[in-house]
């Protein structure tokens, strides 16, 4: 066998787990692995300016195409503990990401030497698995393992930490005859799913609800097939958007108390019968259980066993991979169309057709400041259906939501559980690395953007253009809405006199100039009619300079975005359509 440094086979198993993307920055204690890419070859790397944005980076990669699995690497110290937001929101969304860090040398890391720190501990709540590897010839088995977990069950991050001795101590490792384990992933058997097909064949107005397990699993287009055999309209999760096409007929609409149609929780609240496939019930989806749940069924599918039951205790749960789960129901669905067993939905399917038709909130404004609906509206106009938007939180995400459409799997790249502020940035870079012919939209609200407004050198730097659309308020906007409650506005305000752009009349950061100074391009648009123009120049100056490029739309100050506390009790703060010209891109107008 060949003797190599421990980190050398480390980098040779990543090659053959199919890695050849990584974002990272170098420091003294993962200098050798740095080495190592280096001189074996094979894995390009994308460095980032921040390691928090290159956890983001990863991020954006894995969910770009089901199978991918990011990888970012930092050194010892503050590099794993700002990559720690980047595992949480991994794991909170179960995306695999491989985190890799340098530590010192095993006999001082109980002398408090220089930035050494107990990142395995740090780390275990917020990843799948965390370890920091002792000994040398373990660390081939470390990242065979990683990966083994990463895919297995309900995916999830990792983090490997290597002492710099570790590292570089010779070992013995057979690379030629390695070959990465097979992952494990839970099957329902024909009797589960013969049981939940019975019961939604009972019910007299069904719903499926798809969740983001069926993107990561790659599950789409069965999710599609299941829904088109049985009639049943589709109700995909904010995670799930995407999984069936927001023009098809049975795609009714999004529930929740934020990121949700007005049509789709009206066609939740009229249906008895909820089948979940690859949803967590999250409670931005459902508000209170008693409301979510009252007067109808539930089967929910889900890969991880204690997710069955975690939120409330479904009719029947199944615990399978989503992928496996609709094979089998798209087989059994069609034996019982074929036997005649199916009951006809074609009435029910009209009744939250005719609702997501007319139930539709006003997006043509033409007042200046620019009102955020009207943004949207001119996002639809221009981008086209393969357009990729990745987002994180706040008003920005909240509305982008409610207005944009999404048709295809993994083209609504979005943090669901854990929302990190500046998250946008990295993860949009993360998705134009993994796919260079995609068409990536970022969309931030101000503060989002400022939060990580670094990462845009690196685009700069390694060419990644996407254009990026910034909403400006100089607010906080999610947060002083939410502080209406509390009749305060305190603290949110991000608005200051520019002395060196006083053309901002009070808007506070030039971000125009900050984007120009990273080595990208900017376009500031003040007049809701000129936006489409932007938004197109805005792709010719991408294709061109071949980097980011940012068009900020400066908005009025205060708006209050549709919300509420229970999904039958939804605030509409501004205004419903009453014809076609209140909402000209509505999705029903452009079916």
């Amino acid at each position: 066998m060949a003797k190599m440094k421990a980190i050398e086979a480390a980098v040779e198993v990543l090659k053959k787990e199919g890695v050849i993307q990584a974002f990272g920055v170098p420091g003294a204690a993962i200098n050798p692995m740095y080495a190592a890419l280096k001189k074996l070859g094979g894995i390009d790397h994308i460095l980032a300016r921040h390691v928090e944005g290159a956890s983001h980076m990863a991020e954006g990669y894995t969910r770009t195409n089901t199978g991918n699995i990011g990888v970012c690497i930092g050194t010892s110290g503050p590099a794993g503990t700002d990559m720690i937001t980047g595992l949480y929101s991994a794991a909170a969304d179960s995306i695999p990401i491989l985190c890799i860090t340098g530590q010192a040398p095993r006999a001082r890391l109980h002398k408090e030497d220089f930035q050494a720190v107990d990142i395995e501990s740090i780390a275990k709540p917020v990843a799948k698995w965390a370890t920091t590897v002792l000994e040398p010839a373990q660390v081939p088995r470390a990242f065979q393992q990683a990966f083994h977990l990463m895919r297995s069950g309900r995916p999830g991050p990792v983090l490997i930490d290597l002492p710099i001795d570790v590292q570089l101590a010779e070992i013995e490792f057979d690379i030629d005859s390695y070959e990465p384990l097979e992952a494990y992933k839970p099957t329902a058997s024909r009797a589960q799913i013969e049981k939940a097909l019975t019961m939604l064949n009972q019910s007299e107005k069904p719903l499926i609800v798809a969740g983001g397990g069926v993107i990561n699993a790659g599950a789409s287009d069965l999710l599609q097939q299941f829904a088109e055999i049985t009639g049943v309209p589709v109700i995909p999760t904010l995670m799930g958007w995407g999984s069936i096409s927001d023009n098809h007929e049975l795609m009714v609409g999004m529930v929740g108390l934020q990121t949700a149609h007005r049509y789709g929780n009206a066609n939740m609240l009229a249906s008895d019968f909820v089948f979940g496939v690859g949803n967590r019930w999250a409670n931005r989806h459902t508000g209170s259980v008693d409301v979510y749940t009252k007067g109808r069924k539930f089967v929910h599918i889900d890969i991880e066993p204690t997710q069955i039951g975690r939120v409330f205790c479904p009719d029947l749960g199944i615990v399978s991979d989503a992928k496996a789960a609709l094979e089998l129901i798209v087989e059994v669905a069609r034996e019982m169309k074929a036997a005649g067993k199916l009951a006809d939905r074609s009435a029910w399917v009209s009744e939250c057709q005719q609702r997501k038709a007319t139930m539709l909130r006003k997006t043509h404004y033409t007042e200046t400041p620019v009102k955020p609906m009207r943004v949207y509206e001119e996002m639809n106009k221009v981008f086209g259906e393969e357009t990729c938007y990745v987002s994180t939180i706040g008003l920005s995400q909240i509305a982008a939501a409610q207005f944009l459409h999404v048709y295809k799997p993994n083209h609504w790249i979005n943090c669901g559980q854990a929302g990190p502020l500046g998250w946008t940035i990295p993860a949009a870079l993360g998705v134009r690395a993994a796919d260079p012919q995609r068409p990536v939209v970022a969309l931030s609200g101000d503060y989002d953007f400022q939060f990580m407004i670094e990462e845009l050198a690196a685009g700069a730097q390694f060419n990644l253009p996407y254009i990026h659309v910034l909403v400006n308020n100089s607010y906080l906007g999610l947060i002083r809405q939410a502080q209406r409650q509390f009749d305060i506005d305190y603290c949110v305000q991000l608005a200051f006199e520019n002395q060196n752009a006083p053309e901002l009349n009070g808007y506070g950061v030039d971000h125009v100039a900050v984007v120009e100074g990273l080595g990208c391009k900017a376009i500031r648009v003040t007049d809701p009619e000129k936006i489409a123009d932007a938004l197109r120049e805005a792709q010719v100056l991408m294709n061109k300079h071949k980097v980011p490029v940012v068009v900020e739309v400066i908005l009025e100050r205060v708006t209050n975005i549709a919300m509420g506390v229970e999904i039958d009790g939804i605030n509409e703060f501004e205004a419903l359509t009453e014809d076609q010209a209140d909402a000209p891109t509505a999705i029903t107008f452009n079916q």
